[in-house]
């Protein structure tokens, strides 16, 4: 399949290799966020004349600017703007250039690349590699090998169509071109250096290949329970029973039932239309988000349908999946962009899908945020303390090794990093500027988080509190240290799992978390604790006068206050309970009796009335910046449940979603004072933990 000519011409140049990157800062703006450059290269470019001219085109993301030191005699730096080039003329001989790639905050990278110049025609050494990317569609990469003699960089010429596009790149780097079509074709590599000859690789006939279907799976789904999502078809979770992935509606589409690896998937060709019957009609609406995954070798636009039963053509409405090629395209599809448009969801039996090509599709499922506030919900860090990472041939031992308790200094850019879980389900990397990297990312010891290790992840978690696992869903999301995953230590960032699942068990109430991960020939242990809030307790009002108290100025109680007296004969209210969680989670316990008013029934102590009952399922949110306190959930309150933001309720089924309290801690955090502006005054409450 392959003749191959080989032409001498011409050149010079053995480029080596680049250099690590170096982190350093030059500014002191923004330091918690700002990131120096990264990917910082160049491509070399020499002139075939025997004169030692080199261009020189940096490239960095990130970047403002460069300085390049060209490595010979010249002492003065050249600046270079991001897109443009520096062109130097040397002498033959060895020289190495430095190319500092500076941010706009001052922050800056650095790397190196070592250049032979020579004026002798640029020699092979292993024969350039040309092949068929495994994973992009008609996309042809060609490498020239890093063992040439007297060569800088080659051009490789693509022809399709009769049109010519060339790239270039230096030796030792690999180029890349998507072909409009299948079929055979010629590709010329022409190796260059200094000298006027140039020395030529001619590939003929290669058959460039389209990939047809996925070569790997969707996206690891994130854990839910089953009360959260409703599954017409995943792997991930238990499906409708009785659905028909092809019912005959007459359409020219072929189904298949694809299997990836035992991953199943639907196939469908030739679309023109194509139906999904749902084993029984389903009721959505207490869902939020219907969710796709579709992938297609070509960009193609296919329109989805959920359809309830004895709906009207006419009255069908439609989202439309704008698909990428050779890859999954994954979709979370809000149910308010149907109801809006007058769809029902109570009664969903089917779906549809029209358009035209071919395409796969995998997890049609719909879902809600968790109903109930996670046990991990909160901030956590590793332990300050030796031993928080460890590593060892038995389960839960660190006989190989264990962080010192020094290390707590000297990698204070881990022992900062924070693991967040949200009481939605999601779960984030927050790592600042700085982290510990390793030498599988390109460097040993603090420095700029690696993507896809930077917190860039759109991450989710899962915790079986019957198994004792936690499950991290996004592709470079972990917790304790990024290489170890299920199975094995990562060499690559590219290589980074979809998930990664932790043997788990809380302790010191809730606040402790020991992580452990068999990684195939050891375990990893990490010890992480929570940031515990202020607010985080059980609260009470403080058994004295005017604990509560209303006025027309922020935090008086010129209007009314409670009297000390008040503390016995309103003891069913002052023995109330305000319960704050660490996981985020609100509860009010009021036992069999509170203080009600008239707008509830009755005046004085009696049973507590729906919803200020303690029935809510309930969150809180603490800002700690601006001084606020929202519970959320009809029937959660703080103090007295009539006032709320903007007024005060005359009927218990006016309950507001949630309240917001101005809040301030004192006594060692041990009193908490809330102000609340109802619309024309100010309620203030008085807590004691």
């Amino acid at each position: 399949m392959k003749a191959l000519k080989y032409f001498l011409s011409t050149i010079l140049l053995i480029a080596a290799f680049w250099s690590c990157t170096q982190d350093e800062f030059g500014s002191t703006d923004f330091v918690g966020t700002a990131v120096a450059p990264t990917n910082v290269s160049a491509l070399f470019k020499i002139t075939q004349d025997n004169t030692g001219l080199v261009s020189i085109a940096p490239s960095a993301e990130g970047v403002a600017s460069f300085d390049i030191k060209y490595g010979d005699a010249t002492t003065t730096p050249a600046k270079v703007k991001p897109g443009k080039v520096a062109n130097h003329n040397y002498a033959e001989g060895n020289y190495t250039v430095t190319i500092t790639a500076y941010g706009i905050t001052g922050l800056k990278s650095e790397a190196t690349k070592d250049i032979v110049v020579s004026f002798k025609a640029p020699e092979f050494g292993a024969m350039p590699i040309v092949a068929n990317d495994a994973t992009k569609s008609k996309q042809v990469n060609v490498t020239v090998p890093n063992d040439t003699k007297y060569a800088m960089f080659f051009d490789v010429y693509f022809i399709e169509n009769g049109v010519e596009t060339i790239r270039s790149g230096n030796v030792g780097d690999t180029v890349s071109y998507v072909y409009a079509n299948a079929g055979t074709y010629t590709i010329k590599i022409v190796l260059k250096g200094g000298a006027i000859e140039t020395t030529e690789f001619i590939a003929t006939d290669f058959e460039v290949t389209e990939i047809l279907q996925p070569i790997k799976s969707a996206p690891a789904q994130p854990g839910r329970v089953p009360t959260d999502y409703i599954s017409v078809f995943s792997n991930a979770y238990a499906n409708i029973a009785g659905s028909d992935f092809n019912p005959n509606w007459g359409q020219t589409t072929i189904y298949n039932a694809f299997n990836l690896n035992g991953d199943a998937m639907l196939q469908y060709g030739n679309l023109n239309y194509q139906g999904i019957q749902i084993g029984t009609p389903q009721n959505v609406t207490s869902m939020k988000t219907l969710h796709i995954d579709v992938w297609s070798a070509t960009a193609n636009a296919i329109n989805f349908y959920p359809l309830p039963v004895g709906i009207a053509a006419a009255d069908e409405k439609f989202y439309t999946l704008n698909l990428l090629a050779d890859q999954w395209n994954s979709f979370d599809i809000p149910l308010s962009y149907f109801t809006d448009q007058g769809l029902a969801l109570d009664n969903i039996h089917q779906f549809k899908f029209t358009g035209t090509g071919s395409f796969f599709a995998d997890n049609i499922y719909f879902y809600k945020a968790p109903s109930a506030p996670s046990k991990l919900a909160g901030t956590w860090k590793l332990a300050p303390e030796a031993n928080a990472l460890k590593v060892g041939d038995t389960y839960g031992s660190g006989n190989w090794w264990g962080n010192s308790a020094g290390d707590v200094t000297t990698r204070a850019c881990l022992f900062d990093d924070e693991y967040v879980f949200a009481n939605d389900g999601s779960f984030k990397n927050m790592m600042g500027g700085s982290t510990w990297i390793e030498t599988w990312q390109g460097t040993e010891g603090c420095g700029t988080p690696v993507a896809p290790h930077n917190g860039s992840a759109s991450a989710s978690f899962f915790y079986d509190e019957v198994l004792n696992k936690i499950t991290i869903t996004g592709k470079g999301a972990y917790l304790g240290l990024p290489k170890p995953y299920n199975g094995g230590e990562l060499s690559n960032p590219a290589n980074a799992p979809d998930s990664i699942t932790y043997d788990v068990v809380l302790s010191d109430n809730d606040n402790t978390m020991t992580l452990v991960l068999a990684y195939g020939v050891g375990y990893w242990t990490f010890k992480l604790v929570r940031e515990v809030s202020p607010i985080v307790g059980n609260w009470k009002l403080a058994p004295e006068a005017n604990a509560l108290k209303v006025g027309d100025t922020y935090g008086s109680g010129n209007w009314w206050g409670n009297s000390a007296g008040d503390v016995a004969t309103r003891a069913c209210l002052f023995d109330d309970e305000y319960v704050f969680s660490a996981n985020g989670s609100f509860k009010n316990i009021l036992g069999g009796s509170t203080w009600i008013e008239t707008w509830q029934g009755t005046e004085g102590c009696g049973t507590p009335v729906a919803p200020h009952n303690g029935s809510a399922i309930a969150t809180y949110v603490y800002n700690k910046s601006a001084g606020t306190v929202t519970v959320t959930g009809t029937g959660a309150y703080l103090g007295l449940p009539k006032p709320y933001n903007g007024g005060e309720l005359s009927t218990p089924t006016n309950a507001p979603g949630s309240i917001t309290y101005d809040v301030a801690f004192s006594n060692n955090n041990n009193t908490m004072t809330l102000v609340l502006y109802y619309g024309v005054g100010y309620w203030t409450f008085k807590l004691v933990k």
